[in-house]
């Protein structure tokens, strides 16, 4: 009891005392500065201590762990949902693998070589380069169980790219026949075909060429002005090139190019009053709404008639920089589906299918063409869009009356009656005719390489019985 009374007053600063004195003051004072010492001692403890320190070390030491434990929990509930996260991407990445590889599986992509020298020849790398031509000529080569190529008709000419090298790769031609609605193109391949003609004289003398100014639905009339047998005994082959060309991307004053300023025009025939101006700024909302979603497929359609709509009240719009700048800022993302690129690119799409009434043009046309063939006759369509191949599969499938037995019916390999025809895979037989492309040719990884704008196009073929 004494050592710790010491202790404690020497803890207060105060000197030790053994002297043992029994007087009551004395006794009085000594307890009276114990109890002030337990009482300063209690309230102001000093951590030196030992004993206290290993109290405050234990509550320090479960404090600590208590916050250790805390951060693992977190720790794991984070590790949980990566692990979730990573999970759900190896699914969706393994979804879209099968995806990727269905559409791999359901395409037939052309093995057939790739020459660039044609398209030097037949075209223009700056101005037009006619898409999968390889691929027409081999379609309409001669072979021995087959007539020859005596009477062509090529309903969307443009350039002439192709049909340049029509008329050179089949020397038993002699009649030719070139449409397209557009004046410019229509000009520039009629100097282009007799340009060659004057270069080859044995071409010229076995061969009647015509060009006409007019649409390809018009073919029957055409033909009938040609000589009215042709719609008794039909033409040998048919080709419909849907792709716009380079020479009219290219050109601002037209309207087609997202990238170049231009009137908001986007006629393929300039004599059709109807212009993407005029769609933009007085059809009413429903319609516009309506082209955005069925011609554009475009999934924000609503919010894109919003904004057009609401432009009338700044003046409308009346240039494609005007609406590219409209897009830009409602979509200002630059990649993926909904980047601004692509988004103008699917609404110019759409203008451009209104204002040329080009889907409801090219089914008709197509039962037309396919009217005019001869027996053997064939029709090949190049599309570039989802909408338009959509319009020739569900088309030819009706023309040669599969009986309503879908793309799945009537189906066999290609083989004994076209022998040597390596392109075709598998056919699908009807009543009027042959489908000889059950999925569709796409260009190859060379031409597509080398041509980006090639990449979307897909050839299919009609024979007639």
């Amino acid at each position: 009891m004494a050592a710790t009374r010491n202790l404690l007053l020497l803890h207060l600063g105060r000197p030790s005392c053994n002297c043992s004195s029994s007087s009551s003051s004395s006794s009085s004072s000594s307890s009276l500065s114990l109890s002030r010492a337990v009482f300063t001692f209690h309230f102001n403890f000093n951590p030196t201590f030992p004993g206290l320190a290993r109290c405050n070390t234990a509550k320090s030491f479960n404090s600590a762990r208590s916050i250790a434990h805390e951060k693992n929990k977190k720790e794991k509930k984070c590790r949980k949902k990566r692990d979730d996260s990573n999970k759900n991407k190896k699914r969706n990445d393994s979804r879209w693998s099968a995806a990727a590889e269905s559409l791999v599986k359901r395409r037939t992509r052309s093995d057939r070589v790739f020459v660039w020298e044609h398209v030097q020849r037949y075209g223009n790398s700056c101005t037009h380069i006619p898409v999968m031509l390889g691929e027409v000529l081999e379609v309409f080569a001669p072979r021995p169980h087959r007539p020859p190529l005596r009477s062509f008709v090529d309903c969307t000419v443009g350039a002439a790219g192709h049909s340049s090298a029509i008329i050179q790769a089949n020397s038993e031609l002699q009649l030719y026949i070139g449409l397209d609605v557009d004046p410019l193109a229509h000009e520039k391949a009629h100097s282009q075909i007799h340009a060659l003609l004057n270069e080859d004289c044995s071409l010229a003398s076995n061969l009647n060429v015509y060009t006409f100014l007019k649409n390809f639905k018009d073919i029957k009339s055409v033909l009938f002005d040609v000589d009215e047998n042709f719609l008794i005994h039909g033409v040998d082959g048919i080709l419909m090139d849907l792709g716009m060309s380079s020479m009219q991307v290219n050109n601002a004053e037209r309207g087609f190019s997202v990238l170049s300023d231009g009137p908001l025009d986007m006629r393929m025939n300039p004599q059709v009053s109807l212009k993407a101006e005029d769609i933009l700024n007085f059809w009413p909302e429903a319609e516009v709404g309506r082209i955005l979603l069925e011609y554009g497929e475009e999934s924000n359609w609503q919010r894109l008639q919003t904004k057009i709509v609401n432009a009338r009240l700044d003046g409308g719009l009346h240039s494609t920089g005007e609406l590219v700048d409209l897009i830009q800022k409602t979509f200002p993302v630059s990649g993926g589906r909904n980047g601004w690129i692509k988004t103008a690119t699917r609404v110019f799409q759409a203008l451009r299918i209104a204002v040329n009434n080009e889907l409801q043009t090219l089914e008709d046309a197509l039962y037309a063409c396919f009217d005019c063939l001869s027996s053997g006759g064939r029709l090949v369509v190049i599309s570039f869009h989802s909408l338009e191949d959509r319009i020739v599969k569900e088309t030819f499938l009706d023309i040669i009356d599969n009986k309503g037995e879908g793309i799945d019916g009537n189906t066999r390999k290609g083989k004994d009656d076209n022998v040597g025809e390596t392109w075709i895979k598998q056919k699908i037989e009807g009543r009027k005719g042959t489908i000889l492309t059950k999925r569709p040719i796409t260009p190859s990884e060379e031409e597509e390489r080398l041509n980006r704008r090639c990449r979307s196009a897909k050839l299919r073929v009609v024979q007639k019985v």
